[in-house]
């Protein structure tokens, strides 16, 4: 029942504005996006039931230009309303863009494109030209809330360029988002708050076959995602944003060794094309940060990215001082 009433913003909303261009003579059509988003019992959208739906929909209004529907909402697995979650908007533009390969998706916001930094707590912030498929992911996963961090998948599978524009300034060039990166080198930071590290350490753990695997089974019993991990000889501390099951899944890790859970913390990352292999990336990042006690540190699993696990009160000194070590301002 809940799901109705969050559904009747959308579906108020772009009905009064279907019945504004009616009465302006714009020629359009009315797609109820009920009629095509669908996802799975996992939440999942159902891309290619999605592309067919919508194919037979726009072939019944085949002279028309312009069209209307709602993001965020949908039906799930047993046909009742749905959400796509939080900013589950940008979500529907990029699942409607890949299923109609349409040349470009355009997400439309209230700022100038995604910045190098989080402009709500660093002063001096600009907007990135270009990025990859792969570095949009990256930054929209560990905090950039400008665009959903599922959105970009849809697009990358079906090769459809995203532009990240502001709807208070429309002539600025904003943020494209495509399969080339444009540039080599550092090119934004983002932050991930409510991180929860768990280690499990083990004096058995370097003879044990199999052992991460069993840790590993733990957390997808739960669905629950792992962030960031690290391992020694003696232990493996990864960490997750999901905390509900956060007891069950202590339980099961007991027997395997000492569980030991640290909350409140922040994930920063720092993301662009290949910094893993740009000349004194490395020496830059950690000399600006050399008076923040760093809990965890992944580096080599992506070649976009490198991550960095703080506490959470030391997040807003960590972007300040990764913004003037890298980016110089």
């Amino acid at each position: 029942m809940n799901k109705d009433i969050l559904a009747q913003g959308e579906l108020l909303s772009t009905k009064l504005f279907s019945i504004y261009l009616t009465e302006n003579n714009i020629d359009h059509a009315f797609l109820p996006a009920l009629e095509f988003m669908t996802i799975d019992a996992y939440d999942e959208p159902q891309v290619g039931a999605i592309k067919v739906k919508l194919a037979q929909l726009l072939k019944q209004h085949s002279e028309k230009k312009i069209f209307i529907t709602q993001g965020y909402i949908c039906r799930n697995a047993k046909g009742e309303v749905d959400n796509l979650k939080r900013g589950g908007s940008d979500y529907s533009a990029s699942l409607i863009a890949a299923a109609i390969n349409a040349s470009v998706c355009e997400i439309w916001t209230d700022i100038d494109g995604m910045h190098n930094n989080d402009p709500r707590i660093v002063n001096k912030t600009f907007a990135i030209e270009q990025l990859s498929f792969e570095e949009a992911a990256e930054l929209a996963y560990f905090g950039a809330k400008i665009l959903h961090p599922a959105s970009i998948w849809p697009a990358q599978f079906y090769n459809v360029p995203v532009k990240l524009l502001n709807t208070m300034e429309p002539t600025a060039k904003g943020t494209l988002i495509a399969e080339k990166a444009g540039s080599v080198g550092v090119k934004a930071v983002a932050a991930k708050d409510g991180i929860t590290a768990i280690r499990v350490k083990s004096s058995r753990m370097l003879l044990a076959y199999g052992f991460l695997r069993k840790v590993f089974e733990v957390f997808e019993k739960y669905r629950t995602s792992i962030d960031m991990i690290t391992t020694s000889e003696v232990a493996v501390s990864v960490t997750i944003d999901n905390d509900l099951n956060l007891p069950d899944i202590i339980k099961e890790l007991e027997p395997f060794g000492t569980v030991e859970v640290d909350t409140n913390h922040t994930i920063v990352s720092i993301v662009g094309n290949e910094i893993a292999e740009t000349k004194d990336v490395m020496k830059k990042l950690f000399d600006a940060i050399e008076p923040i006690p760093v809990r965890m540190v992944s580096y080599g699993g992506s070649k976009h990215n490198v991550s960095l696990l703080i506490t959470r009160n030391y997040k807003e000194q960590t972007l300040q001082l990764l913004n003037a070590g890298l980016f110089g301002l």
